[in-house]
């Protein structure tokens, strides 16, 4: 399978749909074929279709706030059947605290879809709580200002986990709308180096609406970075455990100036 990309019309994307379908259908034909060949619960899968990224150049972006890119197909179903578990991380050691009660009141009346409230002062015992109910923790929010100590909060496991908390304003207003809109996109964390790994569909998911996924990440992520297209040197698509398939591969010729990065 080629997947050598050549310059597309302008505004076009530059992913080929046919090579996306080919990989996610392989992806898909080798989770079923170890579903019926192993004990499915000695096979390490957590549901998730997974994106990598790989830049030609380290980016200057923010690697605590994630770039958000709209899906077609959500990965969390905030209308569905059953409601999702979502957690929200409040500041009650600030002096201008949002206190737990208060926040519980507002995310009953105005039907915000978070199920957990943790304050910070009690975020390692509560979590561990959470843990213990054996409750799937979908996402996490936390106040802005609480970012950059979460990670030494919450420890270097949690991190692993692509757990990362997504800062939300409490002082506006529009809590749930702030959650809506990162319970509908795929979340692009940029990695500390060139090569980044992100979330972008499930596995229970149809072949068609995985691709619709990937194909809307893949475009999103060239259309946020510095340098767009010209930065881009790979994607792949994989699950937890299986190989990386590629699906797009840069112009080896193509020359990135540091200048088009700014």
């Amino acid at each position: 399978m080629s997947t050598t990309a050549t310059p597309p019309p302008r505004n076009q994307s530059r992913v080929d749909p046919k090579n996306v379908n080919r990989a996610v259908k392989s992806l898909q034909k080798w989770w079923d074929s170890k579903s019926k060949t192993q004990n499915s619960g000695s096979i390490d899968n957590d549901g998730f279709v997974y994106l990598i990224v790989t830049l030609k150049k380290i980016l200057p972006m923010d690697r605590t706030n994630p770039v958000m890119i709209p899906v077609p197909h959500p990965l969390i179903d905030l209308n569905g059947d059953s409601s999702p578990d979502l957690c929200l991380i409040i500041d009650d050691k600030h002096k201008n605290k949002i206190t737990k009660e208060a926040a519980l009141k507002k995310i009953e009346a105005e039907k915000i879809p978070i199920s957990n409230v943790i304050k910070v002062s009690k975020l390692k015992s509560d979590l561990r709580k959470l843990e213990a109910e054996e409750k799937r923790i979908e996402l996490y929010f936390a106040e802005r200002r609480l970012l950059p100590v979460l990670p030494k909060l919450l420890g270097k496991d949690f991190v692993k986990k692509k757990k990362n908390p997504i800062a939300i304003n409490l002082r506006q207003g529009n809590w749930k709308e702030q959650i809506e809109k990162a319970c509908e996109s795929a979340l692009f964390f940029m990695g500390t180096g060139t090569c980044s790994v992100v979330r972008v569909a499930k596995l229970s998911m149809g072949r068609e609406e995985i691709v619709e996924n990937v194909i809307a990440v893949i475009n999103g992520i060239s259309d946020s970075i510095p340098g767009k297209w010209k930065n881009v040197k790979l994607f792949h698509v994989k699950l937890l455990e299986s190989l990386a398939l590629p699906v797009y591969q840069s112009v080896p010729d193509m020359e990135l100036e540091s200048d088009n990065l700014v």
